[in-house]
C-alpha cells in the first residue's frame, strides 16, 4: 500500500468526540474543495454545512423563498436554482425594499387605504386691540406712515377709534403735529411728532361674533355690492345714505363699515366720497396696501369717474370742458361752493369735461360728466356756473319761476354711473351702477334709452 493511501486511511480512522456536522469552520473551509470519499454517508435533505454554499448566497435564497401560510420552519428552506440566484445578484435591491416587496398583497392594499392622520389645525391669531391712552401722549411718524393722512394715521395706529371723535379732536386743535394745528385731511412727514390727546375707543368687536343689527347692516352692505375681492368693494351707494358721519348723523357708509373689521382690528377705508344725495359707484379699500394704491391712482388722476345728470336745458355746445377756480363759502349750518378767482384764499382748480347724451323738448337735457379733478360738490357747481343746473339740486338750482315737468320727482338727478381704476395688484377695476329708481322713473317719463352710447368715452382727458 503507498504512502499516500496509509496517510489517508490514518486520519480517518483518527479517534473523535464531535460529530462531523459539528467540525470548526477553519477545518470546514479546507475539506469544502476536496473531493468526496468513497463510501461516506449520505447527506440528509434537510442539513448543510456552512460550507455548502457562500453565506451570502444562501441568506437570499433563505429571504426569496416562498412562505407557508403558518410561516416557515428552519427544516422548511428551500434554496433556488443557481440560475435565479445569479439573476437575484445581478438586480440586487436594498433589504428594506425586498423585504416589503416580499410581503403578501393584502397588506400593501391595506396600508394604502389607511388615511392620514390630520395635523391639529392652527390656532387663530388672536384680535390685537388698541392701547386706551390715558393722557397726553408724543408720537413719531414712521416710514411706513409716510404721506398718511392724519385721520387715516390715527385709525391705523387706534383702531375703533370713531370717525367722529377723530373729527372732533382734529376740529378742536388738541392733536397737533410738531406743535401747529392740522386739519384731518393733512398729510404725515417721516419724523413728525404728533400730539394726541386721551382718547376714547370704542368696545372692541369679537371677530367673527355679530349681533343681529350688525348682520343686518352687513347684508345690507352686500346687498349694495357692485364689485368685491380681497383688497377693493365699490358699493352701489343709495340716494340718502351719507358717506362720512356728521352733526347728529348716526347712520352712514363708514359706520357701517365697522361690520368688517378683521381679526387685526382693521375695517376697510373709504377712498373717495361722493355726496349724500348722490347715488352710485363708492369705491373702497379693504386693506392697507390697496388703499395705498387706489388714493395715489386718484392723486395721479390715472382713475376715471363718469357721471350721469339730468339737467335744465341743453347746454351748448353739446360737449365742452369747464375750468374754474372753486372756494368753500362756509355757513352755520351748510357749506356751499362758489366759483372764485385764481389766487383767492382757499381756491382750487376745478375741471370737468361733460357731453350731451340726449335731450327732451329742449327743456331737459341728459348729460354724462367727467370730473378731472376732485372738489366738493364739483359737478353741481360747474352745470349751476354754466347755466344748467342738475335738476332737484337743493343748493345749486338758480333758475328762477322754473317748474319740473309732471312726474319727475324733486331729487338729485345725479348718479355716480361708472368708476375705472387700475387694481392694486393688477389689472383694472371697471364697475356700473344702475339707475336709481327716482331717475328711472324720469328717465321712462321722458323716454330716454338708459343704454344709449355714452359720447364722453371718447371726450379728450387731460
Amino acid at each position: 500500500m503507498s504512502r499516500r493511501i496509509k496517510r489517508t486511511q490514518t486520519r480517518s480512522d483518527r479517534p473523535t468526540d464531535r460529530r462531523k456536522d459539528e467540525r470548526p469552520k477553519a477545518e470546514a473551509a479546507r475539506s469544502a474543495g476536496a473531493p468526496a470519499k468513497r463510501g461516506a454517508p449520505k447527506r440528509e435533505p434537510g442539513k448543510r454545512t456552512d460550507g455548502d454554499r457562500p453565506r451570502r448566497e444562501s441568506f437570499a435564497g433563505e429571504r426569496d423563498a416562498p412562505r407557508s401560510e403558518f410561516g416557515r420552519g428552519k427544516g422548511d428552506r428551500v434554496r433556488a436554482p443557481r440560475g435565479e440566484r445569479e439573476d437575484r445578484r445581478e438586480t440586487f435591491e436594498p433589504r428594506g425594499k425586498r423585504a416589503a416587496a416580499a410581503k403578501p398583497a393584502r397588506f400593501g392594499s391595506e396600508r394604502s387605504e389607511r388615511k392620514p392622520v390630520a395635523a391639529p389645525p392652527p390656532k387663530k391669531p388672536e384680535p390685537e386691540t388698541a392701547v386706551l391712552p390715558t393722557k397726553v401722549q408724543t408720537v413719531v411718524v414712521t416710514a411706513d406712515e409716510n404721506n398718511m393722512r392724519v385721520d387715516r394715521f390715527l385709525e391705523a395706529r387706534f383702531p375703533g377709534l370713531s370717525f367722529s371723535h377723530i373729527q372732533r379732536i382734529v376740529r378742536k386743535g388738541e392733536l397737533r403735529v410738531n406743535g401747529k394745528r392740522a386739519d384731518s385731511k393733512d398729510r404725515l412727514e417721516e419724523g413728525q411728532t404728533v400730539r394726541i390727546p386721551p382718547l376714547k375707543l370704542d368696545a372692541p368687536k369679537v371677530s367673527g361674533v355679530l349681533s343681529e343689527a350688525e348682520q343686518k347692516t352687513l347684508d345690507s352692505l352686500k346687498a349694495m355690492t357692485l364689485y368685491e375681492d380681497d383688497d377693493v368693494l365699490v358699493l352701489n351707494k343709495p340716494v340718502g345714505l351719507a358717506v362720512q358721519g356728521g352733526s347728529g348723523m348716526t347712520r352712514h357708509i363708514d359706520q357701517m363699515l365697522e361690520v368688517m373689521r378683521d381679526a387685526k382690528g382693521q375695517k376697510p377705508r373709504l377712498v373717495h366720497r361722493i355726496d349724500r344725495e348722490t347715488s352710485g359707484c363708492l369705491l373702497i379699500a379693504k386693506t392697507r396696501f390697496a388703499a395705498s394704491h387706489l388714493t395715489g391712482a386718484f392723486r395721479s388722476r390715472s382713475a376715471r369717474k363718469i357721471y350721469w345728470a339730468l339737467v335744465a336745458g341743453v347746454p351748448k355746445p353739446k360737449q365742452g370742458r369747464i375750468s374754474t377756480y372753486l372756494a368753500k363759502d362756509e355757513g352755520e349750518d351748510d357749506t356751499i361752493m362758489r366759483v372764485a378767482a385764481h389766487g383767492d384764499e382757499g381756491a382750487s382748480h376745478a375741471v370737468t369735461y361733460y357731453a350731451v347724451v340726449e335731450a327732451s323738448a329742449n327743456k331737459l337735457a341728459w348729460v354724462s360728466l367727467k370730473p378731472v379733478t376732485g372738489r366738493t360738490h364739483q359737478l353741481r357747481a360747474h352745470m349751476a356756473h354754466i347755466g344748467h343746473p342738475i335738476v332737484g339740486d337743493p343748493k345749486y338750482f338758480n333758475i328762477e319761476n322754473w317748474a319740473l315737468p309732471g312726474g319727475l320727482q324733486n331729487r338729485l338727478h345725479l348718479l355716480a354711473r361708472r368708476i375705472v381704476i387700475p387694481h392694486p395688484r393688477g389689472g383694472v377695476i371697471d364697475a356700473t351702477a344702475p339707475l336709481p329708481p327716482h331717475m328711472l322713473q324720469s328717465w321712462n317719463l321722458l323716454g330716454l334709452e338708459h343704454d344709449r352710447f355714452d359720447p364722453i368715452e371718447n371726450a379728450p382727458e387731460e
